[in-house]
């Protein structure tokens, strides 16, 4: 890594022996450093230190819970929002200005698009080069965070959304970098990833997804321990109603797939962000 001022932090709870991010990083190629974030509600943190020695940053999860907005009144603490938040005073305490919070289940790093702007998945062999990359033009730019997109998001290949064309999108999930210089909130229990990035921006801020690079993750809640069986128990109709508690003018919730079909949100983006208007209404 160029930059010397920048560390991963994978958020992870009660599954010490899956944290598939560790080894997909250094797969892929990252040289920098790696913490292990959980907290001190986790039975399994002797395992994880005994794993990652002293790479592991263990954090009070009721202290962080008293910091931010839940988004209801349940004591279920078995969410990735806590770690999340407590980040920022982690980074601190290190004396690390730049980071990137993971999930704990990223199984490989990949470019999305060519040279030559073709749509194509190839694997990343170098991630110090595309995280120093993301850190300039992260540096460069007034914005909260910026964050690689995830293989989903390419669901109809070049003919999606998302395989058309490399450009940036306002979403922002799973591959945070942050600034301790630039800190914020996250908030709701579950779905805090889109509370946030849709809340946040309203008030004109930015967050960018890149669309030329992705991350792949474990099919979702196949992997026991984490968020997972939360998830279970909650289902995707509680998780995308957090979302329209706070964003009700830009996010609605609708049936998502062909076959098994699930509530998912979706957001309106003209009704989410402040946009820049034409000078020529400038009076």
């Amino acid at each position: 890594m160029k930059n010397k001022d920048f560390a991963v932090f994978i958020l992870t709870h009660g599954r010490p022996n899956k944290v598939h991010t560790y080894n997909s990083l250094r797969k892929c190629g990252y040289t920098g450093r790696i913490f292990i974030i959980i907290d001190n509600e986790d039975t399994q943190a002797e395992v994880y230190k005994q794993t990652y020695g002293e790479q592991v940053i263990v954090f009070d999860k009721k202290a962080v819970s008293d910091t931010f907005d839940e988004g209801d009144n349940f004591e279920d603490r078995r969410a990735i929002v806590y770690a999340r938040n407590a980040c920022f005073d982690i980074a601190n305490n290190l004396g690390i200005k730049y980071f990137m919070q993971c999930d704990d289940d990223y199984t490989a790093f990949s470019y999305k698009f060519n040279s030559k702007g073709k749509y194509t998945h190839k694997a990343i062999k170098d991630l110090d080069v595309i995280f120093d990359a993301m850190l300039d033009y992260y540096i460069a730019i007034d914005i909260k965070s910026i964050a690689m997109s995830q293989n989903g998001d390419f669901i109809g290949g070049e003919n999606g959304s998302f395989g058309k064309s490399r450009k940036l999108f306002r979403k922002c999930m799973n591959t945070f970098i942050c600034s301790t210089d630039r800190p914020f909130q996250f908030i709701g229990r579950i779905n805090e990833d889109v509370n946030t990035y849709t809340n946040v921006q309203s008030r004109g801020n930015v967050f960018l997804t890149l669309s030329n690079i992705a991350i792949n993750q474990l099919t979702t809640q196949s992997n026991s321990g984490g968020m997972t069986e939360l998830y279970l128990d909650s289902g995707t109709y509680i998780k995308s109603f957090y979302t329209v508690i706070y964003s009700p003018s830009c996010c609605r919730i609708l049936p998502m797939g062909e076959t098994h079909r699930r509530l998912h949100h979706r957001i309106t983006w003209k009704n989410a962000v402040p946009v820049i208007i034409n000078e020529s209404y400038k009076k």
